[in-house]
Formats: structure tokens, sequence, C-alpha cells
């Protein structure tokens, strides 16, 4: 099959053990409802070019989103999506993960031999953002943030502090919530998951923190919202120094 080929498209959303797959309509209204307005004949036509099968995941410490080439019984490419982003972070996230895909598709006979965010996957990432940046449907500072990662994609969108502040802007907070990097070192604070870590010490954009429940090491984001739980439970009795 080309890869250009017109394909159904699917989506699977993953909120417990069950997944459930959606006709061609279900599936873009699904990805509508995650998408900014005025953007959703992009990823449309955009999604409709490429078979991409599209997963919607509960969020993930360590990521926002991935993507699997075709392999041995998947003969699409996958991406998955944290399901808990704002619009314009799940946006840059997706096109993000679709650059792979085309890379790949455009260089698979020596795939091996290019960096998974190397000038190739820059170049697609680029092309894949500048008909939103100049599309008239961000606000301003979601386009000027997109147009300053163009010009230097990144690995992971959250090293770039310039462009995680404006698309953490838009996020719906919770009340009480702080970013990591405003808690003093041996804080204890609650993840959107529930789980409960101490803040330790910082490694460029992220801190060592460890889970208090199994007492892993975890590299947490200085960005990432949280919420504080000193003065509600005793610090002392859930970390044994």
């Amino acid at each position: 099959m080309s890869f250009r080929h017109s394909i159904s498209q699917v989506v699977k959303y993953f909120r417990s053990q069950v997944s459930f797959v959606m006709t061609d309509n279900a599936t873009q209204q699904a990805l509508n409802r995650f998408l900014p307005s005025g953007t959703h004949r992009y990823f449309a036509e955009l999604l409709s070019r490429h078979p991409i099968v599209v997963r919607l995941s509960r969020p993930r410490r360590s990521k926002l989103g991935d993507h699997r080439a075709p392999s041995c019984g998947h003969a699409f490419h996958r991406i998955s999506i944290n399901d808990d982003l704002n619009p314009y972070a799940f946006l840059t996230t997706l096109l993000h993960e679709i650059a792979h895909a085309t890379a790949w598709e455009k260089h698979r006979q020596r795939v091996r031999m290019i960096k998974p965010h190397g000038p190739e996957w820059k170049k697609e990432f680029e092309a894949l953002l500048a008909p939103v940046v100049t599309g008239g449907a961000l606000p301003v500072d979601v386009a000027n943030a997109l147009a300053t990662l163009m010009r230097n994609p990144s690995a992971t969108t959250c090293s770039d502090r310039s462009v995680v502040l404006v698309l953490n802007g838009y996020d719906t907070l919770n009340a009480g919530e702080v970013c990591v990097e405003q808690l003093p070192k041996g804080s204890v604070f609650r993840m959107n998951g529930g789980k409960i870590f101490r803040k330790g010490r910082k490694l460029r954009s992220r801190y060592q923190c460890r889970e208090w429940r199994t007492g892993r090491e975890y590299r947490v984001h200085a960005l990432s919202r949280v919420e504080p739980i000193v003065g509600k439970e005793k610090v002392s009795e859930l970390f044994v120094s």
C-alpha cells in the first residue's frame, strides 16, 4: 500500500482495559474534541493521507506522546497522545509524532541510519507546523512560540522552556496547583495520577523525585503542575529519611 494511499483512520481510546474502535466520522469527532477549533480540517486532510493509528492514552509522567513504526503484526504507524493535554499542547505533540511517521516513510530504505530527532525529523516537523503557525487559527502567543520551535525543533517540546510556559498557560488549573520548580527541595507533592513524591535535586529541566509508595526515583519536569501536600498529611510518616 502506498504511504499516501487514503485509508480509513482509527482512533482507539484507552481509559480502561477496553479499547473502543470508532468509525471514520466518530474518529474525526473524537480528535476534534482535543484539537483547537480552526485546525480540524487540516488534521482531517493530514490523517487522510497517512496510514496512522492514533491512540489516546492515560497521562504519563515520562512523555506526552510516542510513535511506533509499522512492524510484524502492525501494518500502520501507531501514535499515542496523553488525553489530559490542552488543545495547543495536543496539537504540538500530535504533529511531533506524525513527523516521526513521515520521516520514517521518506527514509525507510535507510531508517536505521537516521537519528530519531535528527535533521530528517526536524525538516518534517517544520513542514507540518508551518500551516498551523501561519493559518490564523492559533492565539498570537501560541503561534509565536511554535514559530520559534520551527526554527530549532527539539527532541521534546518540554525542553524548550518558553514554549512550555506558553502552552501551559492554556491548562485548566485545579485549586492549589503549582509548578514543581516553585516548591522547595524536599517538598512533598501529589501528581495528577494520585502518586505522591518528594522533590529532590535539579537535573537540567527536571527534578529527581522519589515516589513514596515504592521508593523509586523519577525525573519530573520542572513545569509539571502538582498539588503540594505539606500541611495536609504528616510528611514524616510518608517518608523515612
